[in-house]
């Protein structure tokens, strides 16, 4: 454990933004895979957009790597282009 008063504060703080990093990750995973399933082409606009905010928002705190926003963004996009 440790001994120093910055060094403990320092463990907390890395405590709350772990878990709110994995919170964050989790929910746009989720909100990738919702927006895969579905075959309405005008709902699946209206989600992509949330979720390219979502994904842009993980790679700008550098929760994921931004090439891989990039890719996940466009590979949503061309799917749903095909619908």
């Amino acid at each position: 454990m440790a001994n120093h008063k910055s060094a403990q504060k320092r463990i907390r703080t890395n405590d709350s933004k772990r878990l709110r990093n994995k919170y964050q990750h989790k929910t746009t995973r989720n909100a990738v895979r919702n927006l895969r399933t579905i075959t309405d082409k005008t709902e699946a606009e209206a989600l992509l957009i949330s979720v390219v905010s979502m994904l842009d928002k993980l790679a700008k705190r550098n929760v994921i790597h931004k090439n891989k926003a990039a890719n996940l963004k466009s590979g949503l996009q061309v799917k749903i282009n095909k619908l």
